[in-house]
């Protein structure tokens, strides 16, 4: 997919795969009927690594890198992630806010041109439930990332075996490729 398309989405779907020793994750253009549509982009995570790093590549051949993030220091609980394109070039970057995530998750997503944009976790209730309850770990969460008090981006945890999660945009200026990176990272770093 040509970076100007991709732009101009304002909704795509991200679903991770299962496997053993990686975590995968697939993204996918919405079809007319809501389903998943065309292959947008194919990232891939080693587990267990010391320093964070997930590369974002153009499909699941993993021929062509896409984008990528990586974690700034090694093992920080409050980590920064610097968000770049296929040739290193910045993109933006997005951290977690160690100390309001003890209760509801808390991220900040920067990108130049932009004012700083906070995610949180949309309920209080569940975040609570899926901190302190382990059998209600797996419960879907709802992120709304805002700038200004404005609507930027949400990310939606759907129902199911396998994480799934809605991605909708509702600021045009805001970088697809940052917001595909900050969902991701949401799934794969959240429990850190």
């Amino acid at each position: 997919m040509q970076l100007d398309s991709l732009q101009h989405l304002r909704q795509f779907h991200i679903r991770q795969r299962i496997r053993m020793m990686v975590n995968q994750y697939e993204v996918h253009s919405v079809a007319p009927d809501g389903s998943e549509g065309e292959l947008l982009a194919f990232a891939q995570q080693k587990r267990l690594a010391f320093k964070e790093q997930v590369t974002i590549y153009t499909d699941d051949s993993k021929q062509h890198p896409l984008l990528g993030f990586k974690a700034r220091q090694r093992l920080d609980l409050g980590a920064t992630y610097d968000v770049t394109d296929h040739a290193g070039n910045a993109i933006g970057l997005f951290r977690k806010d160690f100390a309001q995530s003890l209760l509801r998750s808390t991220w900040h997503v920067e990108q130049a041109g932009l004012p700083q944009i906070t995610g949180q976790e949309r309920s209080l209730p569940v975040a609570l439930l899926r901190r302190f309850v382990d059998s209600l770990s797996w419960l879907p969460y709802h992120f709304d990332f805002t700038a200004g008090g404005q609507p930027v981006f949400s990310v939606v945890k759907k129902w199911g075996l396998r994480d799934r999660y809605v991605v909708e945009v509702q600021n045009p200026q805001i970088d697809r490729r940052l917001v595909i990176a900050m969902a991701i990272g949401l799934d794969a770093l959240q429990s850190r």
